[in-house]
């Protein structure tokens, strides 16, 4: 009794020592990571250092994105949905270009509280091109080539351009992202250590086109010959196991391709992929072997995040900063259905994931790594929007290995860091609208303490609302149906309640009518 009593009051004393000074913000944002697709999220892909992150800190099983990335991003840096702030839909009318006049970004909102602020990765947010001029961070290495991984022919130095590398010059894209965070830390502790940072890394990988070393694919190599079908059951066995869901495994929806793809790229990939969802069994046994080496540069391009994630956690500890740095991890979106043949295109006699082939994971293994969700990236169904979220902060967070299960949206991550920074109620402008996200830092103490009024999702034709039990969802390819599910019994979407709960339907849609018109309208300020 003694004991448990002196615990309950460590914790309860932790979020004002925590409060002293600000900490250190990092956030680690990856590009078409699946939900199951990290070992602590039950894959089979190996991710020491994010697993230790989420035994020592907190893993929440019902976050989402936008389902795009671009979107998310737009939402991630400014805490708006990207409706609100111009990042959806795009194009954008020549007027409209650029953020309305009341956004901020997180840098911008943190330099009053005496933060530095440091970007190295993907950008992809069209309406801040200039990230120094026109974000407020410090120091930024921009990778803009999303269809080279070893040979970029556009990246930057704090908004200028560097020259394209060759092939020959042993870079790789995820290391480079990892290399020049570190560069900026050290910097910072050299220049700086007297003010907290924000660092926000956004790696481009496992985005297609997938491309690995050799030595990280050989991991792998034979791994998934056993095909998608088997083991995406046991990701399922081991999602339940952990309790990071319940519920059933959705099934798989063969009649679904991705917007991308045509005869011509068929041809060039020598008619080995498929474009639509398959029996394992159905595929001939060159089609397997070509699948199952897909996924295991897949599975290399997660593990080398994992390493290089590793490498941004020990500068941290060589600074001295890695208890009072709060660490975000999270996707931009779900697994990617999407084939296509982008930069130099593919060269079907290179060794796959070499820098002359142009591959894509394709559907059968995106559904395989949204498991146990329905469909993939640009859906607003959970395939597509679900994201694994792992938080960690020793002097914030008091809980070892917890799961939460407060539903989150990206637009949460402004005013959580705020919160974190010690300024919750900090309000951008007039102008501005309140922020439609909420501060998890309630969850970092207790499950269930973060409630939404509703979470908006709206890409490319594709809807979504959540409001209390009920999600309410739509598709480009069906635009007039709404369906209606059950989230707490159903969130793998596969029992439609619409035809016997029209009067919900019709509420529901009614509000998410009314939010989409609110939302054209901030954006026009």
């Amino acid at each position: 009794m003694f004991r448990s009593l002196i615990t309950l009051l460590l914790v309860a004393a932790l979020p004002l020592l925590a409060s002293d000074g600000k900490p250190n913000i990092l956030i680690l944002l990856t590009d078409d990571l699946g939900y199951s697709d990290l070992g602590c999220y039950g894959s089979e892909i190996t991710t020491p250092n994010l697993d230790q992150l989420a035994a020592n800190g907190l893993r929440f099983t019902d976050f989402h994105n936008t389902g795009r990335c671009w979107p998310t991003r737009g939402a991630l840096m400014t805490g708006y949905y990207p409706q609100q702030v111009r990042m959806d839909p795009q194009p954008r009318p020549k007027q409209n270009r650029g953020f309305p006049s009341w956004t901020r970004t997180i840098p911008q909102m943190l330099k009053p509280l005496g933060y530095r602020s440091y970007h190295s990765g993907k950008w992809h947010i069209g309406c801040a091109p200039r990230i120094l001029a026109d974000t407020g961070f410090d120091r930024s290495y921009h990778l803009a080539d999303q269809s080279r991984h070893f040979s970029p022919v556009a990246h930057m130095l704090d908004d200028k351009p560097l020259s394209r590398v060759t092939r020959d010059e042993g870079f790789y894209g995820t290391v480079a992202i990892a290399d020049r965070a570190i560069e900026f830390l050290q910097q910072h502790q050299a220049d700086h250590a007297d003010k907290p940072f924000f660092a926000y890394v956004a790696f481009t990988a496992p985005h297609f086109p997938l491309m690995a070393w050799d030595k990280d694919i050989e991991r792998y190599r034979g791994k998934y010959l056993r095909g998608w079908d088997a083991l995406r059951q046991e990701r399922f066995e081991r999602l339940k196991k952990i309790g990071l869901v319940d519920g059933e495994l959705s099934s798989p929806e063969r009649q679904i391709r991705a917007p991308s793809g045509n005869d011509q790229t068929s041809a060039q990939l020598n008619h080995e992929d498929v474009f639509t969802y398959v029996p394992w069994d159905s595929l001939t046994e060159a089609q397997r072997r070509f699948q199952a080496e897909k996924m295991a540069i897949h599975a290399a391009m997660i593990d080398r995040i994992d390493i290089e994630v590793g490498r941004l956690l020990d500068q941290l500890k060589a600074m001295k900063q890695f208890e009072d740095t709060l660490i975000v991890f999270l996707s931009d979106n779900g697994a990617s259905a999407e084939i296509m043949v982008r930069g130099d295109g593919h060269d079907p006699r290179a060794p796959m994931g070499s820098a002359a082939t142009h591959l894509c994971l394709g559907p059968g293994w995106s559904t395989m790594c949204n498991t146990p969700f329905r469909r993939h990236k640009i859906w607003t169904h959970e395939g597509g929007t679900s994201t694994p979220l792992v938080v960690h902060w020793p002097k914030g967070i008091a809980a070892k290995g917890e799961l939460r299960h407060d539903a989150g949206h990206v637009v949460d991550l402004m005013p959580t860091i705020l919160d974190a920074a010690g300024a919750p109620a900090a309000k951008i402008s007039a102008s501005a609208p309140d922020f439609p996200g909420r501060s998890l830092v309630p969850a970092f103490a207790k499950n269930g303490s973060v409630q939404h009024d509703y979470l908006f999702f709206h890409h490319q034709g594709n809807r979504g609302l959540r409001i209390g039990p009920w999600k309410l969802v739509s598709s480009k390819d069906d635009a007039d149906t709404w369906d209606l599910y059950d989230f707490k019994a159903d969130r793998s979407e596969q029992h439609n309640l619409a035809p016997q709960m029209q009067s919900k339907v019709n509420e529901l849609q009614a509000k998410w009518d009314a939010l989409d018109a609110q939302f054209a309208k901030d954006s026009a300020k």
